[in-house]
């Protein structure tokens, strides 16, 4: 079964013969294209000032770094920046220089090197799939095309409505629940074309679904060894081998997946 879903996987892959990661603004505007180019949009004259409530949460980020190395928090600061805007227009990489109390060209290095941080406008909605080798064997386009299909839109490419974005990138880290897709900030794990549509259908009517994967299994190390014996010369109970130490390790912040360590 899977080697006829990674068959047809790779049929379809060949089929469109290039992935799409060039082609999305999104991700040219942050590790694509390191030049800025002033458009109407977004120049340094465009408007750009911290709510009040984030002026509190700079205060706070900023408290917890030694005094005189306000440079360190700008990571944290331009993800405020991105949180507050959508993205992040030159404007506002300036106002967080000026936060920070360093030359412009000192945030502009960590937009730019940091494909998290988007230098173009996205939709509401930014859907990041995954279409590297595990998810692409896991038939990652089938997902790919129901997106695309529902949405109308192309990879990189926003819909109308300004609700959704569309890019493809690199390994996200969830090999394990293959095929999946990032979207803001949660992880849809375990999909099938039905399961997306769904998702989709959710985020339009304004409710969140909850992230993580879609099936009630979740994949550990203990289930790939139930079937190893415990001795590997003699399979006798006396010797155990492997030894299965088992804890809990987040993949990322939305999983509880368990995860065990071979002793």
């Amino acid at each position: 079964m899977f080697l006829s879903a990674a068959a047809r996987s790779v049929v379809s892959q060949a089929a469109r013969q290039v992935r799409s990661l060039h082609r999305s603004a999104a991700r040219a505007g942050a590790g694509g294209i390191f030049v800025h180019r002033d458009t109407p949009d977004n120049n340094p004259d465009t408007p750009f000032e911290f709510t009040e409530h984030n002026k509190k949460r700079i205060e706070a980020i900023l408290s917890m770094y030694p005094e005189g190395h306000k440079q360190a928090a700008t990571i944290p600061v331009l993800d405020l920046a991105q949180r507050q805007h959508g993205w992040l227009p030159i404007s506002a990489m300036n106002k967080v220089a000026e936060v920070l109390g360093v030359a412009p060209m000192r945030v502009y290095e960590v937009a730019t090197f940091y494909t998290m941080f988007l230098r173009q406008p996205v939709g509401k909605y930014f859907i990041q799939i995954c279409t590297t080798t595990p998810c692409m064997l896991c038939n990652s386009d089938s997902i790919l095309e129901a997106i695309q299909n529902k949405l109308g839109i192309k990879v990189g490419e926003t819909t109308p409505d300004k609700m959704f974005t569309l890019i493809e990138v690199e390994c996200l880290g969830a090999c394990v629940n293959a095929p999946m897709v990032q979207i803001n900030d949660n992880y849809y794990e375990d999909l099938t074309p039905k399961d997306i549509e769904n998702i989709i259908d959710e985020l339009k009517a304004g409710r969140v679904p909850p992230p993580g994967p879609r099936t009630s299994v979740i994949p550990t190390f203990e289930a790939m060894f139930e079937n190893v014996p415990t001795d590997r010369n003699s399979g006798k109970d006396d010797v155990k081998w492997p030894f299965l130490l088992s804890f809990s390790i987040p993949l990322h912040p939305n999983s509880q997946a368990k995860y065990s360590l071979l002793a």
